[in-house]
């Protein structure tokens, strides 16, 4: 299809495939957008339900549909849509994730006014069982608290992102294959050599919740692909047990998972500390900054120590020793300790009532 324009201000790139539940309404989101001048290119990756059919009825001018003649996956999807895009600025965005209004102009105005800055994501909300409700995590964010962030894992959705073009083009690829599910992660920590990483703290995207959703599917290869990205930042600090330590940190700290011994929260106290201060020494983050980033740390932590407390598998005891040592000088720390052991107690009590009841 010719495109609309030779070199559109935004080139949407999308992979699609057996999409075809939730892909009309994505692509309505994009054509809806108040910044006008964008160009959509969608990879079918040979759907084998009537996705590209869908595609093919779809007359805007706008939008590029290219047939892959045999699927080759997102990765491959993806990176076939970047070559063919145009566009100064790039945006990603999945198959089932629908665009606010003005994402465009928000982020493009963004760009445009912080030249040193290579992509900007934003934030978002959710959408299950056609509910919108809020995402849990940093309210407000700097570049060098989402710097930080991407230290342990990710903590930007690849449908909220807009980044430079002309940067990309000049990388060796776009997504690397070998970092299937964890892709998105994996170019972040390509591309902030180049420029900051920013966030605006407004949701401009509903990321879409479903059974169907990579997400849900393919998350023990996510943690696997995610904690090979991080194991070489983590060499220099732990060498041979990088990849190692790189998984504790994605599927615990990261994730939120509950630990299941009290080793295991020792040991992954001493790595997110040792990796928490290295960032220190090598970025110097202002005060405003480090006051955000040692936010996120406490909250980061007690999330999963809480999990892990209702889990069974720490006591109160267990959970204060192994905080890490610049948490235990954080203003929230001896509040989360105490409510943390009310619900450990609480939990002992509703176990020791149903053995007396059986």
């Amino acid at each position: 299809m010719t495109r609309v324009a030779d070199n559109p201000a935004i080139s949407v790139v999308m992979a699609a495939y057996n999409g075809s539940g939730y892909i009309a309404q994505t692509i309505a989101s994009v054509l809806a957008q108040s910044f006008t001048d964008f160009e959509l290119i969608v990879v079918d990756d040979a759907s084998t339900d009537d996705t590209l059919a869908q595609l093919r009825t779809m007359a805007d001018p706008r939008l590029i549909v290219i047939a892959s003649p045999a699927n080759g996956g997102p990765v491959v999807a993806r990176n076939r849509a970047f070559a063919s895009a145009g566009g100064r600025y790039i945006v990603g965005l999945d198959q089932d994730d629908l665009c606010h209004p003005d994402r465009f102009a928000v982020q493009s105005a963004y760009l445009d006014a912080h030249p040193g800055t290579v992509l900007v994501a934003s934030a978002i909300d959710l959408l299950e069982a056609g509910s919108i409700r809020a995402h849990h995590g940093p309210v407000r964010t700097t570049p060098a608290l989402i710097d930080w962030r991407l230290q342990f894992g990710n903590p930007l959705a690849w449908s909220s992102v807009m980044f430079r073009g002309d940067i990309v083009r000049a990388m060796p690829e776009f997504e690397r294959p070998e970092r299937l599910y964890a892709e998105d992660f994996d170019f972040y920590h390509r591309i902030a050599p180049f420029g900051a990483i920013a966030r605006i703290d407004t949701a401009l995207i509903s990321y879409r919740l479903h059974p169907g959703g990579a997400s849900q599917r393919y998350t023990a290869k996510m943690i696997a692909s995610a904690a090979q990205v991080l194991a070489t930042a983590y060499a220099p600090l732990f060498g041979a047990q990088a990849e190692a330590a790189a998984r504790l940190v994605v599927t615990h700290f990261s994730d939120g998972a509950p630990v299941p011994d009290r080793a295991t929260l020792e040991r992954l106290g001493g790595i997110v500390e040792a990796v928490h201060q290295g960032f220190c020494a090598t970025r110097a983050p202002g005060a405003a900054d480090l006051a955000g980033i040692m936010d996120e740390y406490a909250r980061l932590w007690w999330r999963m120590v809480d999990a892990s407390v209702r889990s069974g598998a720490l006591s109160p005891v267990a959970m204060k020793t192994a905080c890490p040592p610049a948490l235990r000088r954080h203003p929230r720390s001896p509040r989360r300790v105490a409510s943390s052991a009310l619900i450990g107690s609480m939990r002992a009590m509703l176990s020791r009532w149903k053995a007396f009841a059986l």
